[in-house]
């Protein structure tokens, strides 16, 4: 179970290394570092609405990025540093541009019901609008259909309706077609959103574990080394309930240690942590939690009560100037001004949880966040460009947050 303890780094290929070939070329960077798994950010390609999580191609890779052998390349050149490899799989929707998507907006087409189509825009009225400053409502009108179809995110991301069973036999496909490219894992975006049903939020619903447990037992029949990590945010036992007894994901995301470990910070209490870290116990022996200070996304804080989603946004974006829906969006040099002290203090405690550990790409250097044209996705601000001149300078530098982390890194690998 080499991902129980593995250190994730992720990454956008374009904004760390220019494409796959110029990723192959930074795996010492990473493998001197201590990382031994890379988490690629979506390289399908993509209109790239939302950052390349609107997918319009599940078997292809991003011109801009290279080609499907760069990227087998690099899969067998970290496979030989020892180092795996994880992407993404995006189940819940994919871009209204992508042919299949295309076919089902023809009524008469056999793939009209891999997604979700209204005359009337009334089905799911409770359902999560996950971009509600974006869009007023999820149900989206299509010209040339005639009829709505539904999106939890952007507009220009259509729901697929895993209802129909051709949408599971998909995604099989895509699973092992990527498998025998070398992929390691798979990271389930939005997994908690992927089922829908009406008069509920349409989020972690029976039917989406049902499904989920159907892709680990295919995962487990085929590819026993394989990693499914579920991007689930809530409760601490609802999100317990992906690992559903050790047969659906190996892995989910610790949004709940995450929320206190900010919380923590901002009333400088270290009880918060250590009760959360308790909290954590308990889970299938053949699961792990994936703990993580940042990524590439906003602060999601969904999990905690108003008074201290508040107290953790007005400490660290006080002027609102990062907020992105209902939270914030920062990186976390912005959030701590710089403070190598507490930087390196945040890690320490994320490596004191016990699970797979995740670095955002430019944290151990202390990026902040860009500047960005007003109006954009205020989450583009924590996905800028690597600074490889900075790193340089980090590396070389015993006392730099790098070798710092680095260093956190090391005092807790496997038989230390």
């Amino acid at each position: 179970m080499w991902w129980k303890e593995a250190v994730i780094y992720e990454l956008y290929v374009d904004k760390f290394a220019g494409d796959f070939v110029g990723l192959a070329d930074k795996l010492n960077y990473l493998k001197d570092f201590g990382i031994n798994c890379i988490h690629i950010l979506p390289h399908y390609p993509s209109p790239m609405v939302d950052d390349g999580y609107d997918v319009s191609d599940y078997k292809g890779v991003r011109p801009e990025l290279g080609t499907l052998e760069d990227f087998k390349k690099l899969t067998e050149r970290a496979h030989a540093m020892g180092i795996k490899i994880i992407v993404d799989l995006v189940l819940n929707h994919a871009s209204i541009t992508h042919p299949l998507f295309l076919e089902a907006s023809n009524k008469e087409n056999s793939a009209r019901n891999m997604f979700l189509w209204s005359k009337t825009g009334k089905e799911f009225p409770e359902a999560v609008n996950a971009f509600s400053k974006i869009k007023q409502k999820n149900w989206i009108w299509h010209p040339a259909s005639g009829e709505y179809y539904f999106s939890t995110f952007y507009p220009e991301q259509a729901d697929f309706n895993w209802g129909e069973p051709n949408v599971f036999d998909f995604f099989i496909d895509i699973m092992d077609f990527w498998v025998n490219n070398g992929t390691d894992g798979f990271r389930i975006d939005a997994a908690s959103h992927i089922a829908k049903k009406d008069w509920t939020n349409c989020k972690g619903l029976p039917e989406a574990h049902a499904i989920l447990m159907k892709l680990r037992a295919h995962i487990d029949k085929n590819y026993p080394d394989v990693v499914l990590l579920a991007e689930v945010h809530d409760g601490i036992q609802k999100t317990k309930d992906y690992f559903d007894r050790g047969a659906e994901c190996h892995l989910t995301y610790n949004f709940f240690l995450n929320e206190r470990t900010f919380l923590s910070f901002v009333r400088d209490d270290r009880s918060i942590f250590d009760n959360a870290v308790k909290d954590c116990e308990e889970i299938p022996p053949n699961s792990a939690w994936a703990n993580f200070l940042r990524s590439h996304d906003e602060i999601s804080l969904s999990g905690l009560v108003d008074s201290e989603k508040n107290e953790i946004i007005a400490r660290f974006d006080p002027q609102g100037k990062y907020r992105f829906e209902a939270y914030t969006a920062m990186r976390l040099a912005s959030m701590f001004k710089g403070d190598k002290k507490k930087i390196i203090a945040a890690f320490r405690m994320l490596f004191e949880a016990h699970g797979a550990h995740i670095i955002y790409y430019g944290d151990e250097i202390g990026m902040e966040n860009e500047e960005i044209f007003a109006g954009e996705d205020m989450r583009r601000v924590v996905r800028g460009k690597f600074d490889w001149a900075k790193a340089d300078i980090e590396k070389s530098n015993p006392s730099s947050l790098f070798s710092g982390i680095k260093g956190i890194i090391e005092e807790h690998a496997p038989g230390k």
